[in-house]
């Protein structure tokens, strides 16, 4: 690949602003998660709505959805950042066991873990999976979601922490 290709690629998408996630797992292969940006819906309607969440390969976590077979999207509210960089690996904390262990969670009716005080809990099982390159991208059914009372989500852009605000 062209390298000023690439910096520029990464450059331009730093420029676009997306939300924070935790894509949780928890079943057979065991507890896992990680910090994602890489989350969008794909379609309300059909059997089940459903969502697309992009995970490196190299993730334990991508490799856990693969065998458990369900996982969850939690949308961090907008003061969630240290769960953010909790999930991201930037606290010090490589096992994942220990990283549950610093943020309330409580199973949900996938047995997946929802994390407390996210603005959105979106439950998934597992529809399909696709390799791309360096990225597993997985599209899930909704099977259950949940909403807290304070829609303000945690934004990522310009490599930081961002929130949304009103320019009306």
């Amino acid at each position: 690949m062209d390298p000023e290709l690439r910096r520029c690629f990464v450059e331009g998408m730093s420029r676009a602003a997306t939300f924070v996630a935790v894509a949780t797992t928890d079943g057979e292969a065991g507890r896992f998660g990680v910090t994602i940006s890489s989350l969008t819906s794909v379609s309300a309607d059909g059997d089940h709505p459903s969502l697309l969440a992009c995970i490196h390969h190299r993730s334990s976590t991508a490799t856990a959805i693969l065998k458990n077979r369900a996982f969850c999207a939690n949308l961090l509210h907008e003061g969630q950042h240290e769960v953010a960089n909790i999930f991201a690996g930037r606290s010090g904390m490589a096992d994942h066991g220990e990283r549950f262990s610093q943020v309330p969670w409580q199973p949900g009716n996938l047995g997946q873990p929802n994390i407390a005080g996210a603005t959105a809990v979106f439950e998934c099982r597992l529809a399909t999976a696709l390799y791309w390159e360096t990225h597993h991208i997985f599209v899930g059914h909704v099977v259950g979601v949940t909403l807290s009372g304070d829609p303000a989500a945690l934004l990522y852009g310009q490599r930081a922490y961002r929130r949304a605000v009103d320019i009306s």
